[in-house]
């Protein structure tokens, strides 16, 4: 005679599983949090923002701070960062060097965003070769949710086409350090693109509305761990 033997699981398995998954949709809505406050916060500096004070190499700045910087556009080793797309059309921002003094780390000056074409349209990405003052946000280079492959194809002229490149590898590109954030030229400007620049992602009431989720499933599996142990004791 053939016993069956039944495998059964711990009992504690379920309340030790569903512990974890609390934890960790409670750690997702803490995080979601997290990132609201950074976004109001963010949003409050751009806000606030007023006037534009004189830049020069080695002074700190805070995001979005409006300064104003002095120097020579280099016309020759200009970079267009691809796939960025404005009111469902695809195109470039317009990254030009702005040099200071010789031993000066570049800035990189985002001029706006161009339509793509095809032939370029070169002419479009002239500049003044006398020296100017640039006024700007201080800002960053945007920055991809998932990268694969190189930000620059191996071999191609001027303009460089980069991909999400990081300022490591724009250097790279120019053979030059470059300044640790970049400069996004201010809508009153000549010489520039399109340019709407503000804080971006969603607003910080998409993330506290996502935390509010994780809150609510992780309220909610508690709720059926102690409704499913209560029945286990009593039953």
């Amino acid at each position: 005679m053939n016993e069956k033997r039944e495998n059964k699981l711990p009992g504690w398995l379920p309340f030790v599983v569903g512990g974890l998954f609390i934890a960790l949709f409670t750690a997702l809505g803490a995080w979601q949090i997290n990132r609201g406050l950074e976004k109001r916060a963010n949003q409050q500096l751009f806000e606030d923002e007023t006037g534009f004070s004189a830049w020069h190499d080695g002074m700190p700045v805070r995001p979005y701070q409006r300064i104003r910087v002095t120097g020579r556009y280099d016309p020759e080793r200009q970079v267009l960062l691809e796939n960025i797309i404005v009111q469902g059309r695809y195109g470039y921002y317009v990254i030009t060097p702005l040099l200071g003094m010789d031993d000066e780390p570049v800035l990189l000056v985002n001029r706006g965003w161009i339509e793509k074409r095809e032939p370029r349209d070169l002419q479009r990405l002239e500049v003044p070769t006398e020296r100017v003052t640039v006024r700007g946000r201080v800002g960053h280079l945007p920055r991809a949710g998932m990268k694969m492959g190189d930000a620059f194809t191996p071999g191609q002229g001027w303009p460089r086409v980069g991909v999400y490149p990081s300022p490591d590898e724009v250097a790279a590109e120019l053979g030059r350090a470059v300044q640790p954030f970049v400069l996004l030229m201010d809508e009153q400007e000549p010489h520039g693109f399109y340019r709407l620049w503000e804080p971006s992602g969603f607003g910080p009431g998409k993330h506290f509305g996502y935390a509010l989720q994780w809150f609510a499933i992780g309220l909610v599996l508690s709720l059926l761990l102690i409704w499913n142990y209560r029945k286990k004791r009593f039953d």
